[in-house]
């Protein structure tokens, strides 16, 4: 995936029309457009074609307009995603807040809701957001999930990492397996032609026994699952943060949480 750097555009005009309250415009025709509207047409048009086919031409033909006219409401293609971006994090904010349950049960669903959102919008793992856009849904969602870990024994740097964790391991998984189902169609390679090639080459040296573990976890079907493997993670991701929220509170953990004994078989 081809990476678009979040404000890459006039990050302060799209601050001002994430946190503001934009003016409508004043002259001209007033075809029933509005930022909303055209933000909701570019992520319509991103879910269903990708980011590459987005542009200003491409959203105004969705909406029926002139290309020239959306201009007088948002001021380019860069700008407008980082609108889309936030439009995205508001989707689930009413079912973040209204998550209930211990950290771990909240944290859990917090995953789990993020991961859907990243199959509904693909796109959004192509924005490369290591220095984001503060917009107030992307900004109210972490609020949320930071109030999940808040009072736990954890300190407030803690508290954040804790949160980057999670959504790290998420996002990091979910573009790995969006990559795998759209390889076909990017390539033009079916994944069965994919591995059936490879094999021709690989196949050798399983069978003189040069990858005697590769070969064990490929005989049970492990490579088949590969891409399914999301719960199974998420769950060792919060039983690491157990297992030091549980040290902090000075109390025992679970038997499968506690680290085997030195010298012992565990």
């Amino acid at each position: 995936m081809t990476s678009v750097q979040s404000g890459g555009g006039d990050f302060r005009r799209s601050l001002e029309l994430l946190w503001g309250t934009p003016e409508e415009p004043t002259r001209g025709p007033r075809p029933g457009l509005s930022v909303q509207r055209i933000v909701r047409a570019a992520i319509d048009v991103a879910d269903a074609e990708g980011l590459a086919a987005l542009s200003m031409r491409r959203i105004a033909s969705a909406l029926g307009v002139g290309a020239m006219s959306l201009y007088r409401y948002v001021p380019g293609k860069a700008e407008l995603i980082d609108l889309m971006v936030d439009e995205v994090y508001a989707e689930d904010l009413a079912a973040e807040r209204a998550v209930t349950g211990d950290w771990r049960e909240r944290l859990e669903e917090f995953g789990r809701q993020e991961w859907a959102l990243y199959l509904r919008h693909p796109w959004m793992l192509q924005i490369a957001q290591g220095r984001p856009m503060l917009g107030p849904n992307s900004m109210a969602s972490t609020d949320v999930t930071l109030l999940a870990v808040d009072g736990i024994g954890l300190d407030e740097h803690e508290m954040l990492a804790a949160v980057v964790m999670l959504s790290s391991f998420v996002s990091g998984l979910a573009k790995t397996t969006i990559e795998a189902m759209q390889a076909a169609d990017s390539t033009g390679v079916s994944d069965e032609e994919w591995w059936e090639i490879q094999g021709e080459y690989v196949g050798p040296a399983v069978v003189e026994g040069k990858l005697p573990m590769l070969s064990k976890v490929g005989e049970a079907g492990a490579f088949t699952a590969m891409f399914d493997n999301f719960e199974f993670g998420l769950q060792r991701v919060l039983d690491g943060l157990a297992v030091l929220i549980e040290a902090r509170r000075g109390t025992d953990l679970p038997e499968r949480l506690r680290p085997p004994v030195a010298g012992c078989d565990s």
